[in-house]
């Protein structure tokens, strides 16, 4: 919901305007002194996240940048501050009201800026294939990636489930198959399938993908009893774009080059790579490696060019070179971030995310599952 004109300590809803051309018209120098000058007016009052996919001219500006969850969790904590500006996408902006009080406001500079994988799971989507479960609802539970939406969550909160971020996706998957026979995986197909055959199940046999699209999921009654983990059809738009031919090309061209990718590429990808893992488990990895080691990496091109820059003893480079057309965290351009900052000191929330309360009651007790067992 957008909010308008302050009278006195309340703020009125408004609907989305364009940016003003008067924004639009700045240079980058003069976007970055004017943000500069509502920043520090503004003072305690607001934190900014940045999420690690961000462009440079965003996470300058961050309080704290980190994944999804992490940004989040930081918000919580941060009990002083009236408004928390998230650079990121929209569930992330969902989460952070989720996890902070009524009091404090949530705001994501532009509405457009969104996660194709979390828009692959409706929840009208889901509560369908649940029905066509319910001869075996008993026996599967569900888990979501924190890559979802706000009612995905609660959902799952509902139905016994847990949310789970890629750091902790083995732990609450583990978790998940001890309490029912069936584990029911969304949004995302790759980040469930690698996780799984790490633990030791088979993607052949043990492993089916459910098509919303079709009844049953594209599968047969006989498939679906077999099965012990059944894996939505979705995926993410920019870690799609990996490829196998990527890391044999990044081989041939330095022998001694390490490959290390997120574990939302394809299980090929990560079986040619040297080794996987969540946003912070790629920075850690680079970070901790010997000087004038060789890394080609499989994630984000914003971040890697970021740790690029940052680690010059080694030599970073993204697998696929080229910037994904679908990454919507290019959204949240300066001038956004500009427009709701001095909106703010008008007394103004510009794109507050607001969850409803039985929503965020319910998604929270996802969260809450996933945080009691990391």
């Amino acid at each position: 919901m957008l909010y308008a004109a302050m009278q006195g300590n309340c703020f009125m809803p408004i609907l989305q305007t364009p940016l003003p051309a008067e924004i639009t018209a700045l240079n980058p120098q003069q976007t970055a002194q004017r943000i500069a000058e509502a920043r520090s007016m503004l003072g305690e009052k607001l934190v900014v996240l940045g999420h690690h996919y961000q462009r440079d001219e965003i996470i300058r500006w961050a309080d704290f940048r980190g994944d999804s969850l992490k940004l989040s969790q930081q918000a919580a904590a941060c009990a002083e501050a009236d408004f928390f500006v998230f650079c990121g996408v929209h569930f992330m902006a969902e989460t952070a009201d989720i996890l902070t009080s009524p009091q404090q406001a949530v705001l994501l500079p532009n509405l457009n800026a969104g996660c194709s994988m979390a828009d692959m799971a409706a929840i009208e989507q889901v509560e369908d294939t649940w029905q066509q479960l319910a001869e075996t609802a008993d026996a599967v539970l569900p888990v979501t990636y924190v890559n979802s939406t706000a009612a995905i969550k609660a959902f799952v909160g509902k139905q016994g489930g847990a949310c789970c971020t890629s750091s902790n996706a083995r732990t609450v998957i583990e978790w998940a198959l001890q309490q029912k026979e069936k584990l029911f995986f969304f949004p995302d197909q790759h980040l469930g399938r690698n996780t799984c055959a790490k633990l030791g199940l088979n993607p052949q046999t043990d492993m089916l993908l459910w098509n919303p699209a079709l009844p049953m999921g594209g599968n047969t009654p006989e498939q679906l009893r077999r099965a012990r983990v059944l894996l939505w059809k979705g995926h993410c738009s920019v870690h799609a774009r990996f490829t196998v031919q990527q890391i044999e090309e990044a081989r041939s061209k330095n022998p001694q080059v390490r490959i290390v990718v997120h574990p939302e590429c394809s299980l090929e990808v990560v079986h040619a790579a040297d080794c996987s893992g969540s946003t912070e488990y790629i920075i850690n990895t680079i970070r901790q490696a010997e000087p004038g080691t060789v890394w080609g990496v499989g994630t984000e091109i914003n971040l890697v060019s970021r740790l690029a820059s940052e680690m010059p003893d080694k030599t970073v480079f993204c697998l696929d070179p080229v910037v994904c057309p679908c990454s919507t965290m290019y959204r949240i351009h300066p001038h956004y971030l500009l427009w709701t900052l001095e909106n703010l000191l008008q007394g103004r929330l510009i794109n507050r995310i607001t969850v409803p309360d039985e929503i965020a009651q319910h998604a929270r007790l996802a969260l809450q599952r996933m945080l009691a067992l990391s």
